[in-house]
């Protein structure tokens, strides 16, 4: 338990009242009018919704709401720049480097079953890039011949999809994922699972950790300029000595 937080039973609560999956079409169905003209699918009205009923009380935070000063409280985190994890027993985390710049992008944390890839973007401080984000893994899941569907989860709207590739005999074989996006001020911050917990999606105890893991990160997204969409680099941790 950090920053005052309540022991959540969100996992419990999103269990009961999940509603079920709404796939992605091939093709546009009937369409929902916004006011700007455009049109919005029926799963993506869904998300919206979704997206609008989840609140961030109890994580993924902005560095503005909580107080991380060394005298807070005993918990040992791990500041990334971009990003600060509280590390949890047993967990294994890899730093993901861009080749070219050598930069840490995003990380990938385990709990020995399951993974789950961290990154964060720059967003426009006032509104939220999850509709923008999920248009263009949609359109990738199709391209590339996938399976996708939108359902409720714990951080709002999910993307859940399997796309079809080869193993390492070169034999067919699906790759299952499942995505979680939050808005914050000024940032989005997009968590993917794998493994465990992405073919027991209703089994608590294989996500419960990268579920409280993702639910206690802290982005600092800082004040230079990023354009909406891009990485917010991070960096190697320090440790002591």
């Amino acid at each position: 338990m950090i920053f005052g937080r309540k022991k959540r039973s969100a996992l419990e609560e999103e269990a009961a009242e999940k509603a079920p999956a709404t796939p992605v079409p091939d093709a546009p169905e009937e369409a929902l009018p916004e006011e700007d003209g455009q049109e919005v699918s029926e799963a993506e009205a869904a998300a919206r919704e979704w997206d609008s009923e989840f609140e961030r009380e109890e994580g993924p935070f902005d560095i503005d709401e909580v107080d991380l000063e060394a005298d807070a409280d005993d918990v040992q985190r791990l500041d990334l720049g971009s990003v600060v994890v509280t590390p949890f027993e047993g967990m294994t985390m890899q730093l993901q480097l861009n080749r070219e710049t050598n930069v840490v992008q995003s990380i990938l944390v385990g709990d020995g079953n399951s993974g789950l890839e961290v990154a964060v973007f720059a967003a426009p401080t006032r509104s939220s890039m999850a509709p923008e984000i999920r248009e263009e893994i949609v359109k990738s899941t199709l391209q590339q011949q996938g399976k996708i569907a939108l359902v409720k989860g714990p951080f709002g709207a999910e993307l859940r999809r399997a796309l079809p590739v080869k193993d390492q005999n070169g034999n067919p074989a699906t790759h299952v994922s499942r995505t979680w996006m939050v808005a914050g001020p000024g940032w989005l911050l997009r968590g993917v699972l794998l493994g465990k917990a992405t073919f027991e999606p209703d089994n608590e105890e294989a996500q419960v950790a990268l579920f409280e893991f993702f639910s206690n990160i802290v982005v600092r997204r800082g004040s230079a300029p990023a354009a909406p969409g891009s990485l917010l680099p991070m960096k190697v941790p320090e440790t002591e000595a």
